[in-house]
């Protein structure tokens, strides 16, 4: 069983290595309208800065030039009057140049919160270390659960509530739109809108433990009839097994500690601790973006969690061989 852990936990890690749970994430990538803005923005800051950076070297390089020039024996007329304009106006433009980054940075920042009348809303809890998703509708049958996964459809505002339950995280999609802190205790939105269909990798980009470097996410948004089948996916129960092997899994997860930390709707599993697993065969990483879902992955991750990911609130349970191949193939059919 030793040997079992260590070769699931070594080929996940070389897997990690050669970068299979890799995603490009930058801020100049935009593809939503409120990274969009934060893009124009960024641009047009530096290009100022970097002008007003030449325009002082400019000016150091022409006063070091003339101060090789013998000082004249008498005042030269007009120099401190040219001299207080040429201060006076550089005054004046930095204020200038403050006060404009200023409204742009707040028209900017406002625009992160904005959203309309038809907005889908998801409830976003930030936790050490993962995403816990919660997708809001209209009536009660209508909201599911689900994990480290969000999905939205395309030309259509989404409004983030975010909670948080231990620590301060920070939620940010570059490619989306730009930081939010989650702050426990006190709720925050923050309005996405993806305008091209695509797949966009999200971070913590707040300190919050030893794991923060392993606590992201992927947003996936595509056409809103993709979007409305996978919703009403979500919204099913789980899939009941399928042979003897799955059927075996599904009954030593309801027999081992599983079913008192995770949620499989459909079954006897309520346990609201950690992830919900209804559909986890179905996302294309674990453990908040660290690998990707296979069968393989889902052993390792159950073996053995904490030489995976040190410090998780995930125990490590005893499993016999038997036991873990039949619990994997039962999470890896829940799709």
């Amino acid at each position: 069983m030793i040997r079992l852990r260590r070769a699931c936990s070594s080929a996940l890690l070389a897997a990690q290595l050669a970068g299979c749970s890799g995603n490009w994430q930058s801020a100049l990538d935009a593809s939503g309208t409120s990274a969009i803005s934060l893009k124009h923005l960024i641009i047009l800051i530096v290009a100022v800065c970097s002008l007003v950076w030449m325009l002082v070297m400019v000016a150091l390089i022409a006063a070091l030039w003339r101060s090789r020039d013998a000082r004249p024996a008498s005042p030269e007329p007009g120099r401190e009057r040219r001299l207080t304009v040429a201060v006076t106006g550089a005054v004046v433009a930095t204020v200038l140049i403050i006060s404009t980054f200023t409204i742009m940075s707040f028209v900017a920042t406002r625009a992160l919160s904005v959203a309309g009348r038809d907005e889908l809303t998801i409830r976003v809890r930030g936790l050490q270390w993962w995403w816990g998703l919660e997708y809001i509708g209209p009536d009660p049958t209508s909201r599911f659960e689900t994990a480290n996964e969000i999905h939205i459809p395309v030309g259509r505002n989404v409004r983030l509530k975010l909670e948080g339950l231990d620590v301060i995280h920070s939620f940010w999609v570059p490619s989306l739109a730009g930081k939010q802190d989650i702050v426990p205790g006190r709720s925050n939105e923050l309005t996405i809108r993806a305008e091209h269909a695509g797949i966009y990798r999200g971070q913590c980009a707040e300190f919050c433990g030893m794991q923060h470097a392993h606590m992201a996410l992927l947003v996936i948004a595509e056409p809103q009839a993709d979007y409305d089948t996978w919703a009403a996916t979500q919204r099913q129960a789980a899939a009941r097994p399928t042979d003897e092997e799955t059927a075996t899994g599904l009954q030593t997860f309801l027999a081992k500690p599983c079913a008192a930390c995770h949620t499989i709707r459909g079954t006897s599993a309520a346990g609201t601790t950690g992830p919900d697993l209804t559909h986890v065969g179905g996302r294309r990483t674990i453990a908040a973006g660290l690998f990707e879902t296979t069968r393989g992955s889902l052993a390792a991750w159950t073996a053995d969690p904490q030489t995976i990911k040190p410090g998780n609130n995930m125990p490590m349970v005893p499993l016999t061989p038997d036991e873990l191949r039949a619990v994997s193939a039962y999470l890896a059919s829940l799709k």
